[in-house]
């Protein structure tokens, strides 16, 4: 199957209301860099250490099946191989999932397909020779489709700025281009960015599903179980992790799926696909919400203030001090106020 990024498709995708609405939260975030404070700076390595922390742990739970707390996935992460009283089994898809996710991590600065199939053998996940070639094939798209995009930018560049420059003029007009497609926090552009890259992960998660895989797995409603479910999203585990690098790379920030999300995910799929709906639209109407909510949420992380919250929440106890005691003697009648006589 050859993977084609529709760009009509993908500009019906970036004008929807739930991708424009993350566009927006997503460009006030991005808005924000280059950092320059160092609390700013602090707090955004906090905020990703915490964000491997929520992935790996919602990557274990759909590896395992069990349930992962959040201090087995924060005491993987410091690095620890055992957890005294727990199963070895939850420990060890941990183990694993951060082994993929930092193999990934190099994706965004390299764009080495390689690194995918890498973080799948981390995964444990044996995909067959013709998925992996389509995988491959879908990724040299994507290479293509952003190269496209780039190219296209220069050469309205070059048409605004003359036909008469040079070479050395060319190459800075190609990497001007190339640096604002990536890093603007235009929201138009980042809904853009955003879209090609929601259309990307509903490609390849079509690849690794397989049409013969969620025919067989549907019900005549078209509806997932359960254990199917977690069987699918367990092979498309390194294509999520693939695809947030990708918005990495494009510098459209990363996000997280839980694993009941994640369940969502694969079960809305099947019933779009088993009802002829789009895929696509399905994929779109979970994620864009969440990613809205998740670039909401690393915005306040990075401002984060905790004089200024200490502060806040100072005031706030006084104010509900105040509030309880005037509750308490509002029945108790003041003798001493003052009669006004008519």
């Amino acid at each position: 199957m050859t993977i084609e990024l529709n760009r009509e498709a993908i500009a019906r995708v970036a004008a929807s209301p739930a991708v424009h609405e993350a566009a927006e939260a997503g460009a006030r975030l991005i808005a924000l860099w280059p950092l320059t404070q160092a609390m700013q700076m602090d707090n955004d390595a906090k905020y990703a250490e915490n964000l491997q922390v929520r992935v790996t742990r919602a990557f274990a739970r759909i590896l395992t099946g069990e349930d992962v707390t959040v201090p087995d996935a924060e005491f993987v992460y410091e690095g620890a191989d055992e957890i005294p009283g727990r199963p070895q089994p939850i420990v060890d898809a941990l183990l694993a999932a951060n082994d993929a996710y930092d193999t990934m991590l190099d994706y965004a600065e390299t764009g080495n397909a390689a690194l995918v199939f890498a973080a799948a053998e981390s995964l444990g996940i044996d995909w067959d020779a013709r998925t992996e070639a389509e995988i491959r094939g879908a990724i040299d798209a994507v290479e293509a489709h952003l190269k496209a995009d780039v190219e296209a930018d220069v050469d309205v560049e070059a048409e605004a700025d003359g036909a008469g420059a040079g070479a050395d003029a060319a190459d800075s007009v190609e990497s001007d281009a190339e640096e604002r497609l990536a890093s603007s926090a235009d929201v138009a552009q980042v809904a853009g960015r955003f879209a090609t890259a929601l259309a990307v992960c509903d490609a390849l998660l079509r690849v690794v599903a397989g049409a013969e895989a969620v025919g067989a797995a549907t019900s005549g409603s078209g509806e997932l179980d359960d254990a199917d479910a977690r069987a699918l999203a367990t092979k498309s585990l390194p294509i999520l992790l693939y695809v947030n690098e990708l918005r990495e790379q494009c510098s459209v920030p990363r996000i997280c799926l839980t694993d009941d999300r994640m369940l969502a995910l694969v079960k809305a799929r099947a019933a779009a696909a088993a009802s002829g709906a789009s895929t696509l639209e399905a994929t779109v109407e979970l994620i864009a919400p969440l990613a809205a909510a998740e670039w909401t949420k690393h915005r306040e992380d990075v401002l984060w203030d905790p004089a200024e919250a200490k502060k806040k929440a100072k005031e706030e106890d006084e104010k509900r001090n105040k509030e309880a005691l005037a509750a308490k003697f509002a029945h108790v009648k003041n003798d001493n106020k003052e009669t006004v006589e008519l």
